[in-house]
Order: structure tokens, then C-alpha cells, then sequence
């Protein structure tokens, strides 16, 4: 065989392979009514710790729609993805622009998937930056915004996000940071936890860095903003004012190596 034959022959296998996996799309009906007990997330930390001798511990208790603090959806819509409500599964201006910016850097660094993409890649596929990967997580997140709608997209996010080493979920984090049910965080409380969520793992929500509490203050600015707080809230544990932060326009800060979108908020990729 020669090496036009072959490389004809490994292109129409890779095409092929690649046209599997993207068709493969999991049933997501089962969710409407199932809690998932697990993710491929999970599944895949547990493996990378266990391949390097360790044991990684499970902290995750379901907790209903009704169950967790409205101030913690707010947080995280505002922190995460402030468009929700609005797309469809994907938001295509945040995508473009972190397509550029991949292009640009020649890496797939960028930041851009939405809450609905966040659920398709933590139950069902790897964190990997793979554009295949990418390309199946926006499929799978239009499933899922058709058969599930958007309440129960979000509630399903809220009990399985991670939230630090083996923290997964509201309840969880609730618990495990401030002592108390998921229902009953505070405004602030809530901007903590969601001010980690690009990156639970290298950051602390009750070991406040000052990159920490600043954006932890650009949050709780947004929420108030938005209208998500009332205008005597108070922010007594926050270094500046409220009204300091909600006259600042400066972009919510972001960890270095997870940019958010210049306009609109979408979540790590």
C-alpha cells in the first residue's frame, strides 16, 4: 500500500470514528424523573486519584428545587452563565469569541460553555479540551434543554457542580463551609460559592484570598444590579460597599486560566 492509499484509508477511519462518537448522543428522558446518583466527572477524578494511590472521598446529598437558597441561583446565574434563561443550550456570542481567542493563542484555553453544556460534559463526557468533545457537549445540552427545560437543568447543575475536592453539589457545600443547609445561605455566603466555581479546586470559598473577595463583591454587585437583592440587603462581612462595587464597570474577574466572556457570563470550559 502506498502512503496516498494509507493516509486515504486512516482519514475515512478517523472521519468515521469521529461521525460514531458525535451520533452517539445518551438518553436524557430517564432525567426528567431520576436524580443521577453519579457523573462521568466524578467517576473520572476517582480514577485519576486511584491511579496515584489516593483515595478520593464523595461528599454529595440531593437537595429539590425548593431546597436551595434563592440567592444561590442567583449567584450562580449572574457568576456562571447571566444569559440562561435566554438561550437554548449554547450561547453563540460567548462561543465565537472564545473560538478567536483559541485561534488566536493557538490553544484551547478559552472559557464559553453555559450551564446547560456544564450538565451534558459533567455527566456524560471528560473535561478534556478536545473540539469533538466540544462539539458533543453542544448536542447533548440541546437534548437536554428539550426533553428537561430549564428548571430542571438547573436544579440537576446545582446538586452536581463541584465545589472543592470531593464537594459536590449545594447541600454539600453548604455543609461543609458554613455549617448550614443549602435553603438557608446568605447573599454573601452565596457569592462565596459561586465565586469558586471556574476553578473549586485551586480556590477556597471561606479562605478569601483578596482576588477572592473581590469577586466575591463583583457578584454580590450583579445580583444587586440585576435586581436579585433588595436595596437594604446588607453586606456586612464585604470589604467595600455595595454601592462601591455595583458603580464599578469593571468585567467580573476570572481565574487566569479560565477567561470569562468580555460581555455576558459563561462558565470553564
Amino acid at each position: 500500500m502506498n502512503l496516498r492509499k494509507f493516509l486515504t484509508a486512516l482519514f475515512g477511519a478517523a472521519l468515521l470514528a469521529a461521525t460514531a462518537y458525535l451520533l452517539w448522543l445518551p438518553d436524557v428522558k430517564a432525567l426528567k424523573k431520576k436524580n443521577p446518583e453519579q457523573t462521568s466527572y466524578m467517576l473520572i477524578k476517582e480514577r485519576q486519584a486511584a491511579a496515584r494511590g489516593k483515595k478520593l472521598g464523595r461528599s454529595i446529598a440531593w437537595t429539590g428545587w425548593d431546597g436551595i437558597s434563592e440567592n444561590l441561583k442567583h449567584a450562580v446565574l449572574v457568576a456562571e452563565d447571566d444569559t440562561f434563561y435566554l438561550h437554548k443550550g449554547v450561547e453563540w456570542n460567548s462561543t465565537w469569541r472564545a473560538l478567536k481567542t483559541d485561534l488566536k493563542t493557538m490553544r484551547l484555553a478559552r472559557g464559553g460553555s453555559t450551564i446547560t453544556q456544564q450538565v451534558a460534559r459533567n455527566l456524560y463526557l471528560s473535561p478534556s479540551k478536545n473540539p469533538l468533545r466540544k462539539i458533543k457537549e453542544m448536542l447533548i445540552a440541546g437534548r437536554l434543554e428539550r426533553t428537561l427545560g430549564k428548571r430542571r437543568i438547573f436544579e440537576i447543575y446545582l446538586n452536581i457542580a463541584e465545589w472543592g475536592k470531593g464537594i459536590y453539589g449545594a447541600q454539600a457545600a453548604a455543609q461543609a463551609y458554613f455549617g448550614k443547609n443549602a435553603a438557608d445561605l446568605t447573599a454573601e455566603e452565596a457569592a462565596a460559592l459561586a465565586a469558586v466555581l471556574p476553578s473549586p479546586r485551586r480556590y477556597n470559598p471561606v479562605t478569601g484570598t483578596r482576588f477572592m473577595e473581590s469577586r466575591k463583591r463583583q457578584i454580590v454587585g450583579r445580583m444587586r444590579a440585576s435586581g436579585y437583592l433588595p436595596e437594604e440587603a446588607e453586606a456586612t462581612d464585604l470589604d467595600a460597599s455595595l454601592e462601591e462595587v455595583i458603580s464599578s464597570t469593571a468585567a467580573l474577574p476570572a481565574p487566569a486560566d479560565v477567561p470569562l466572556a468580555s460581555t455576558g457570563t459563561c462558565g470553564e470550559d
